[in-house]
């Protein structure tokens, strides 16, 4: 009997999409035919490798009208917040492949009569991106459409989740005529994606996920030097200082912390509010939370959709427990969000203030639609706070003083440090975490690096005398 993955929706429970499990001949198969498309690929010039791209991208645009209550089905993300997604993603793909040609250039030292030397950017063969559910699109592109810009084949493992964002890869490829094999949408379980990495089938592992899943992905690539890219998560802090323009900071910072019903790992989980404004931003952020519409994803007005599971809506609700009982407020009242059910994806949101660093919620990655809220004295006390968590992914500042704003952004330990803005990538910026958020560069022109390795040329071109 053939072994099948179910992405059960968080909507209603109902199975909405279910797929075998690739068989391991087919495995296999797939990875030899990737080395022998690739071996011609790298052939080809930038500009060529761009084509196929672009019609890529154009075709995964043109299933956005598909894709947006796909989306919704699978992991239960409003259908008003999914075009966001596709937009985010060809915004990606189309900056990666417009600096390809000067990333990827040679790099020549300084002339050495006698001597011709560079430095060239050479694919690594076969990348393997395993994607996570939250943004299927978004992430798998950071990887997937640089790593064939460079000259290497892909292979995509998609979440058991958004089982169908894998195939619309492969069908966006496919529309766009890339040669037979160079990319291949494979269908797998933990055990056997741990085997193509650990069986040396693969040159390069692009993870997004749990910090748990990046273990086992190091754990797997353990002695076969094999390269690892790994995006593990965040618990990304917010300071607003008395100085910030505050129905700005805070218009942006509730969207930070529930889009997506927080299920995001650059998302807003913990802020830190200097005292002299704490009551006002407080009193003005729950009254914005509050508006938010929890409900079904497939409805246009609803703005919070159904976490991914129970089991994840359940930890939550964990966390907002502990923390009441050892001390903490809860300032929105669950009764105003009519379809919040225990033992159900759906969760209404929630804003805790008396929290402090002896909870989980303000140091532990939550993933869902809860935040806390201190007040710290000053930039000193908000610094030492918003470094003391494993995670080091993003954390923003809300001021109107730029030159505050860089003295503490080089004291605080993060990938990405934002002024006045959260939860956004740059294509243009490097995308990378310190700690427990992972290792490796995705995005601009750094993250063609870790897809590439470097070769040296020298030449002596005619004797020394």
């Amino acid at each position: 009997m053939t072994e099948t993955v179910q992405c059960i929706s968080p909507v209603d429970g109902s199975v909405y999409a279910e797929r075998p499990l690739v068989q391991t001949k087919d495995i296999e198969s797939a990875c030899a035919a990737a080395a022998r498309a690739q071996a011609e690929w790298r052939q080809l010039a930038i500009s060529e490798r761009a084509d196929y791209c672009e019609r890529a991208v154009g075709a995964m645009e043109a299933m956005r009208a598909d894709i947006v209550p796909e989306l919704a089905w699978q992991m239960g993300r409003p259908v008003a917040q999914g075009p966001s997604e596709i937009g985010g993603f060809a915004e990606r793909a189309r900056h990666m492949i417009a600096i390809a040609t000067s990333s990827l250039a040679d790099i020549v030292p300084e002339p050495k009569p006698g001597f011709t030397r560079a430095i060239r950017r050479e694919p690594r063969g076969i990348v393997f991106t395993i994607a996570p559910w939250n943004y299927p699109y978004l992430t798998a592109v950071n990887s997937v459409i640089p790593a064939l810009m460079a000259g290497n084949a892909v292979i995509l493992k998609a979440a058991r989740q958004t089982l169908l964002a894998g195939e619309r890869f492969q069908q966006a490829f496919d529309a766009a005529g890339l040669p037979q094999g160079l990319f291949c949408n494979l269908v797998l379980s933990h055990e056997q994606t741990a085997g193509i990495i650990s069986a040396g089938l693969v040159d390069m592992v692009c993870f997004t996920g749990s910090v748990d899943g990046g273990k086992s992905i190091e754990r797997s690539a353990a002695g076969h030097f094999i390269p690892t890219g790994l995006e593990l998560g965040g618990k990304d802090p917010a300071y607003v200082r008395a100085d910030a323009d505050i129905e700005f900071a805070i218009e942006n910072l509730v969207d930070g912390a529930f889009f997506n019903s927080g299920q995001s790992c650059c998302g807003i989980e913990r802020i830190y509010v200097q005292k002299e404004i704490h009551g006002r931003f407080v009193a003005a952020f729950i009254d914005t939370a509050g508006r938010y519409r929890l409900g079904d994803p497939l409805d246009e007005a609803t703005t919070l959709g159904p976490m991914v599971n129970a089991t994840a809506a359940d930890y939550v609700r964990g966390q907002t427990k502990a923390a009441l009982t050892a001390g903490a407020s809860a300032h929105l009242d669950e009764g105003a969000f009519p379809a919040s059910a225990a033992g159900t994806p759906y969760l209404a949101p929630q804003v805790l203030t008396g929290v402090d660093h002896q909870m989980a919620v303000m140091r532990e990655e939550t993933f869902g639609p809860l935040v806390g809220i201190m007040g710290v004295t000053g930039d000193e006390e908000a610094i030492t706070l918003m470094n003391d968590s494993p995670f080091g992914l993003t954390a923003s500042v809300w001021t109107e003083d730029e030159d505050a704003a860089f003295r503490i952004a080089e004291r605080v330990d993060t990938g990405t440090f934002f002024m006045n803005r959260c939860d956004y990538l740059d294509p243009a910026l490097a995308w990378t975490g310190v700690g427990d958020s992972g290792c490796g560069c995705t995005l601009s022109a750094l993250g063609y690096e870790q897809l590439t390795r470097p070769k040296s040329f020298h030449f002596r071109t005619r004797k020394a005398r």
